[in-house]
Formats: structure tokens, sequence, C-alpha cells
């Protein structure tokens, strides 16, 4: 079983922080379908020091998502401490978890997320001053390096272990690559020869199959699944199922999809009222609606949505309509 510090999950599945995705919405319905740990999008270290009103919205945990990692980024270790002192104090998340794999030019060029992997020292720096800081466990998620040139991803974990943190998400592709090319399991398996942390391999787990080949190669303790459960949290219930059980349970059905698509809708309406929730959750239900035969028409109609009554009589229609071709 997979446990970091005195918190201990009930299975091997982890969802990724997915940045613009992973709210309480969303979160909880992967907890709903079994994920054993659910992390939260990144939050601004200085966002949460300056009290910032989206920037605490992100800190909200249902106590239904629990256990929950927050994950922040910074690029001081000032600041980064105050707003770890903050997770830590005020708000219900089990675990803390510092981003070092955010590749993103605006996130690297203020010295956050992927540009601490060309510094295994300040990453020591950084993790030993949160750790010392707070009383909730602290993990870090990172990438296997910045470019083929620098790939430290062995050197950065014992960093992380070294300073205190009880795990580490290890992201298979370099920060130059972004979410292109493939991931490399190889250089997991070797960050987790290299410490004795737990470590939760992340990159190209797309299928349940995935997921425990990864485990099977690579020797992780757990698997981080990210845009395999866009739109599809039946990713993780079936993970879930087939590394306990060996049996693949079948997909999902599109009437099924559908609802839990508008579960979804409804939960974002209740976190952040009607007009932001159906702009949001037109790029969800176009996930939602992918695989399904003739769902690239129906994403046309979603994509000028403004009302969640009619999206939802757009998706429900489009479902009937299908059923009776099928029935015919």
């Amino acid at each position: 079983m997979l446990k970091i510090g005195p918190i201990e999950l009930k299975n091997q599945v982890v969802l990724a922080p997915m940045a613009g995705v992973c709210n309480p919405a969303f979160r909880l319905i992967a907890k709903e379908f079994g994920a054993g740990l659910v992390c939260a999008e990144m939050v601004a270290d200085r966002g949460i020091i300056s009290q910032n009103e989206k920037s605490l919205q992100m800190l909200y945990v249902d106590e239904r998502e629990k256990p929950l990692s927050l994950q922040i980024f910074g690029g001081s270790k000032e600041t980064l401490v105050e707003a770890a002192k903050y997770v830590d104090q005020y708000t219900n998340a089990d675990i803390i978890d510092i981003n070092m794999g955010c590749p993103v030019p605006k996130i690297t060029k203020c010295d956050a997320g992927a540009r601490w992997l060309l510094d295994p020292d300040k990453i020591y720096e950084m993790v030993s001053a949160v750790v010392e800081n707070v009383d909730k466990p602290v993990t870090v998620k990172m990438r296997k390096g910045w470019d083929d040139d620098h790939i430290y991803a062995v050197r950065n974990a014992q960093a992380v272990e070294s300073a205190g943190a009880q795990a580490v998400a290890l992201h298979g592709r370099t920060r130059v690559q972004m979410y292109e090319g493939t991931a490399d399991w190889e250089i997991i398996k070797e960050v987790k020869q290299a410490v004795n942390i737990p470590v939760i391999g992340n990159g190209d787990v797309l299928t349940p199959e995935d997921a425990k080949r990864m485990l099977d190669t690579t020797g992780v303790d757990g698997v981080m699944i990210g845009r395999g459960a866009l739109g599809n949290p039946w990713m993780l219930y079936r993970t879930v199922q087939y590394l306990e059980t060996g049996v693949l349970a079948p997909d999902p059905d599109p009437k099924e999809k559908i609802d839990v698509c508008c579960l979804h809708l409804d939960r974002l309406i209740k976190l952040k009222g009607e007009n932001i929730a159906v702009k949001e959750m037109r790029k969800h239900a176009a996930w939602y609606l992918k695989g399904i035969r003739g769902g690239n028409n129906v994403r046309k109609k979603v994509n000028v949505c403004e009302k969640a009554d009619e999206l939802k009589e757009i998706l429900y229609g489009f479902v009937e309509k299908l059923t009776v071709e099928q029935a015919s």
C-alpha cells in the first residue's frame, strides 16, 4: 500500500495536479471513481501570501476529496515557505506538494516550476526550508530534466529525499519536451532505485494496462494519471479494478459519459457560477465526447453554448439520437 508520511492511501492510483482542470468539481469525481489520492492544481506562493481571492479559493478542499494534496509553486525560498505555512495552518489538505515540473515559460521565467531541475542544491535548500516550517508531509512533483543535456533526475530526487520530503512524483519527460514525444520510464526506474521514499511514476499512462506495465517495469510505488483521465474518470476506476483483480471493467456507454459530464457541470456551477462554469465546461465536454461516434459535430455546438440547460440539451439530444440509430 502507498503511504506518504503518515497518510495511507487506499490504492496506488493518483490523479495528477493539472492546471485549469483539477478544481474541486473534477477532483471529487476522480475520488468517487476510486483515485487513492487527488492533487489540486498549482497555486502561486505570492498569490497565497498577498491573500489574492482567486488563489485562496483554489485552496478550498471538500472533506469528501481527502486524502488530498495541495500544490504550490514559487521561485524564492521566503515566499515558498510563507505560502507553505499558510497551507499547513489554514487548509485541510493532507499533503503539501511543491511543483518542480511545470514547463510553461511564464512559470519558468520566474525561477519556478521546471527551472529548479537545473540545480539539485537549490532543490535541497528550498525543500528543506519548507519541511522545517510545516507539520504536513511535503512531496515534490518534478520532470526528468530541463533538456537532454541536463538530466539530473536521480540527483534531484536524492536532494528531495535528503531535504526531508516524504515522496517524489516523476514525469518522464524533459521541460523542453513539454507534453510531446514519449515519456522515459527508464529514468523513473533509476530514480526508484536511487531513493528510499515512495516514487510515483507519471507520463503516458493512458490505459489500465499502461499503469500495470509502469508498476511492473519501474518498481514505482504509485502511478499518476493526468491527461488519461480528462473526460474519462473511468480510467481511474478501471485502473484501480485492474490492478486489484486483473479484470478490465468495460468502457462506459455514451449515456454514462454524458451523465457524468452533466454532474461535473452542476458541480462546476456551484463552484464558479453558471457563466464561468459553462465556458470552462466546453473543453471538458469535448473530452467526454472523445471516442463517441459523431462527437465532432456536437463539439462545434458545445463550443458556442452560453447556458447550462442548453449544454445539457445538446448533449442528451445527441445521446438520444445515437440510441435510436443503434436500435434501428
